[in-house]
């Protein structure tokens, strides 16, 4: 399957260019700050995740994206080395531990990630109240919105943590906040595996002494987004929505630096 996607990629190359127009139509103003960076994005072949991989990439970082359909990672990655962008993909399912340990180690530069972004998520069914929802449907959002973000930690963390260096961004929801408009009944399964997110991202920050040992782990809040899950009305584009993630991978890190935090455009808001 791996072999096949990759010769798939000169030709969807070509086709991407007809269909976008020139190089410059597609590209965003770029630079080399991260030109020796390594960034993983999960969930990056649509949507936020695909938004902060073109505006990471065209700063000149490595992009490795992750995604569970073979078919949308290759058109992704494809799109973004016709943009210029050094990028690879990794067909992976987040929610399958023992994949996760096994690709991610056996790919030279996922091994070595700098930056983790763990972007991939799942809305639970409309009506999926605490009372109402199934063990089946309770099990498919927390698989991946949680125990996903958990599997990506502990393949990719413990280099960075032994390097003293690398970034941990993860993209939560307001909805998963205990203030706001954060747990206020409904949605259930989704609300409640991003609070887990939040959790472990506090938890995970204070066990790497809060940026001072050389990692910077947070989590964001994308807002409502124009994505397959926001739909096509919501008042934000993934362009819009990816600036804190990608001001979160690029932001100086010094001894004033804060982390293990929630962020809204730039900002710290409350759990």
């Amino acid at each position: 399957m791996y072999q096949a996607y990759r010769a798939n990629l000169s030709a969807l190359n070509m086709h991407l260019l007809i269909r976008y127009g020139s190089l410059k139509d597609m590209q965003q103003e770029s630079s080399n700050e991260l030109a020796d960076q390594i960034v993983l994005i999960t969930g990056g072949s649509r949507g936020i995740g695909f938004s902060a991989a073109k505006a990471l990439g065209n700063r000149g970082a490595t992009v490795l994206l992750v995604g569970v359909n073979p078919l949308n990672l290759t058109r992704a990655v494809a799109q973004l080395v016709s943009f210029g962008i050094d990028a690879d993909g990794i067909a992976l399912d987040v929610a399958n531990s023992e994949a996760v340990t096994e690709k991610i180690s056996n790919h030279g530069l996922a091994a070595r990630t700098d930056i983790l972004i763990n972007s991939a998520g799942v809305m639970s069914e409309k009506m999926a109240k605490t009372l109402r929802t199934s063990a089946q449907e309770w099990r498919r959002v927390m698989s991946i919105n949680l125990d996903g973000t958990f599997n990506m930690i502990s393949a990719i963390g413990p280099q960075m943590a032994a390097r003293k260096s690398g970034r941990i961004i993860n993209v939560s929801a307001c909805l998963g906040r205990f203030t706001g408009p954060g747990l206020a009944g409904g949605l259930a399964p989704y609300r409640i595996s991003k609070a887990g997110v939040n959790a472990l991202t506090k938890n995970l920050a204070a066990e790497l002494g809060n940026g001072t040992r050389g990692v910077l782990v947070d989590a964001m809040c994308p807002n409502h987004t124009q994505t397959d899950m926001g739909g096509p009305l919501a008042p934000r584009t993934p362009d819009e929505a990816a600036d804190t993630i990608c001001w979160l991978a690029t932001r100086i890190h010094d001894a004033e630096t804060e982390t293990g935090f929630l962020w809204e455009d730039r900002k710290i808001v409350p759990w």
